[in-house]
């Protein structure tokens, strides 16, 4: 119990880092997150959210689904996240590990989740057994070879692009991924995968990306642009998601 005490006083410690309501970016990248999953999505489904956030993403995943359960170890983020979602979403403060549920699951999300957690192999296992039959689990980490952070290493801010910077490590990030170690996690958890790839092309720093969308340099067209892009050449993109199944 220790330890889940630890666990969760170090999630409320790093709760006031993310201000993403305010991030067009942020907003953007989890908008097409949902939007690049729904082709593999049906009316009618349970589905189970890791971590809430501020509940942006919550409110769009409410959308596509019949119920929704949403499992977070920060109290501060589901009193966020249950100001801007409909009433079919159900709130569970707990750890991930701790979360014992009486049922299945269709579909679980884990967007922005495995880089944080201390087991990641292990965070995976829980959600194999969680998921129904037939179910799937859809995942979005950050990049560690996007082209921003490349950028950002020959510019000689970076030494090495596995290494977690300032920011990574005041968001609580405890490891960077790329698409072959995120493959190596996803197989050694003994899922499969149905579907991968890179979500918006990402040129610049977060706050450089705000800045460009909130003053329209980069419009409609150009986000569009990136986010097909993101398709093309998913090692330069902000993130990477993978659709898996039970074997």
């Amino acid at each position: 119990m220790g330890d889940s005490n630890k666990e969760m006083e170090f999630l409320e410690s790093v709760t006031h880092t993310y201000v993403t309501s305010d991030s067009p970016q942020d907003r953007l990248i989890k908008t097409l997150a949902v939007r690049t999953f729904q082709p593999y999505m049906q009316r009618g489904k349970r589905a189970l959210e890791f971590g809430c956030c501020d509940g942006f993403m919550t409110g769009l995943i409410a959308g596509h689904v019949d119920q929704l359960t949403v499992v977070d170890g920060s109290q501060t983020f589901i009193d966020m996240a249950k100001k801007r979602v409909p009433d079919n979403v159900e709130f569970v403060h707990a750890l991930f590990e701790d979360f014992s549920p009486g049922c299945k699951f269709d579909y679980i999300f884990a967007t922005y989740v495995l880089e944080h957690v201390g087991d990641a192999v292990g965070f995976l296992k829980i959600a194999n057994r969680l998921l129904a039959e037939d179910g799937l689990l859809f995942l979005v980490v950050p990049n560690a070879r996007a082209f921003s952070r490349q950028l950002a290493r020959h510019m000689g801010l970076l030494d090495d692009l596995f290494a977690l910077t300032p920011n990574d490590i005041n968001h609580g990030h405890r490891r960077v991924y790329d698409r072959i170690a995120l493959n190596r996690d996803i197989a050694s958890a003994g899922m499969l995968q149905v579907g991968q790839g890179g979500l918006l092309l990402k040129l610049l720093a977060d706050f450089q990306m705000d800045t460009l969308i909130e003053n329209g340099i980069l419009g409609e067209p150009q986000l569009e642009g990136l986010y097909k892009m993101g398709f093309e050449y998913p090692d330069l993109a902000g993130s990477l998601f993978s659709v898996c199944r039970r074997p």
